[in-house]
């Protein structure tokens, strides 16, 4: 087995950014370093020409090393490459390819290939093509059980010439998207249920930095109930880099809305509540949109007129990504991402506990603040004490 010590990150996006896409580049190796801090081994991260490559120093976990390119935004494939600096010869550059081939698919009874040369420093002889032709015909003499395909072949053996030598076969799918804190700051609404880390994911995934709030409600949801959102958050942060987790106490706030409002319109009067105190908290922490995961349809709170009512209270714009999803979908996604098994852990958050029998499903706007209005002598100073006494965790 071929132990590489390179590996070829590729991007999709960032390449269309013209003049800024330094930046872009820059904040993408900020994001790989960061992810491979905690793996063992050495690791030099550098760009060249459009080309960001990963060089390891001694020994290193490889499937560790993948695991967290893997997980890098940005990244559209990872390639482990055979990597040597320029200067050598062009018989040393077949001879090369040639031990390649050998060391990876030399235990396969046969396997067709095709060559594909970039030649990007114009000062190597030949052209791409005839460069194709005489490391095929290498690899063909030095590897008996190869066989030429130029249009279905099961190997497509790639060779970049530029200021290194690349000699690569295997393409790793990455996440895609873009680096993270490219996109600027947004605060996700965190449950304990499946949808919330999704959605935090998703948007995660176009470069926002993730803050995030949970609403806890003891002694009504149990310490394990936190623990759990918890977790979740340090889930997201294994994609989104370390996320900073509000702990809101909202028991009294939503203890007054049961006491005080209509119960078919309890789920929804508690959401707008939310939606002002995670406003509130994103504004001191630069956020500028808040995320949930709601999806329409899928309960009550989440009908078109429902979500009318719960963005009435907002000023921030509200990034809803699984909008158009079903439940198996965001399931589908959950499991990808690894938080599915935390999420159905049965310990319940404040939203489940509180839940009328009948909820309101195309609640009107006026009716939602004559009896938000039931509360107006109170709500500023219960919202105002949730604030002051909410607890910050640092998820990574």
């Amino acid at each position: 087995m071929i132990s590489y010590k390179s590996f070829l990150i590729k991007y999709g996006e960032i390449g269309c950014k013209g003049k800024n896409r330094y930046k872009f580049e820059d904040a993408l190796i900020k994001q790989i370093k960061h992810m491979l801090h905690d793996v063992d081994g050495k690791f030099e991260v550098t760009k060249e020409h459009g080309r960001i490559y990963v060089d390891t120093e001694g020994d290193y976990d490889y499937e560790d090393t993948v695991d967290a390119l893997k997980r890098v935004f940005g990244i559209v494939t990872i390639c482990p490459v055979v990597r040597m600096e320029k200067g050598i010869s062009y018989e040393e550059l077949k001879s090369a390819a040639v031990s390649y081939m050998r060391e990876v698919y030399g235990e396969k009874e046969s396997v067709t290939f095709k060559v594909d040369t970039r030649r990007a420093d114009k000062s190597f002889p030949g052209t791409s093509e005839t460069i194709n032709a005489d490391i095929g015909e290498a690899v063909l003499n030095g590897c008996p059980n190869t066989g030429v395909d130029v249009h279905h072949p099961e190997v497509m053996l790639h060779v970049e010439i530029r200021d290194s030598f690349s000699i690569y076969s295997v393409s790793i799918p990455g996440p895609g998207g873009m680096p993270i804190g490219t996109n600027g700051r947004a605060m996700l609404l965190l449950s304990g249920g499946i949808d919330s880390p999704v959605a935090g994911y998703m948007i995660a995934k176009r470069g926002v930095l993730i803050e995030a709030v949970y609403f806890h409600a003891p002694p009504y949801t149990s310490e394990r109930a936190k623990q759990k959102v918890v977790d979740l958050a340090k889930l997201v942060a294994r994609y989104a880099g370390p996320v900073n987790l509000h702990i809101v106490n909202f028991t009294e706030i939503q203890m007054a809305i049961y006491e005080t409002c209509p119960h078919e319109e309890l789920t929804i009067i508690m959401r707008r509540s939310m939606m002002r105190i995670a406003e509130a908290i994103a504004k001191k922490t630069g956020s500028m949109a808040l995320i949930t995961g709601e999806s329409i349809g899928q309960v009550a709170s989440q009908t078109v007129q429902s979500l009318i009512c719960t963005d009435e209270v907002c000023t921030m714009p509200v990034f809803r990504p699984l909008i158009g999803f079903d439940k198996q979908e965001i399931i589908d996604r959950s499991e990808m991402i690894g938080t599915y098994e935390t999420s159905i852990e049965p310990y319940e958050d404040c939203c489940t506990i509180f839940v009328a029998k009948h909820p309101v499903t195309k609640p009107l706007p006026e009716h939602i603040r004559k009896s938000e209005g039931k509360l107006s002598g109170t709500m500023d100073e219960m919202m105002k004490r949730a604030l002051e006494t909410a607890e910050r965790i640092l998820c990574t």
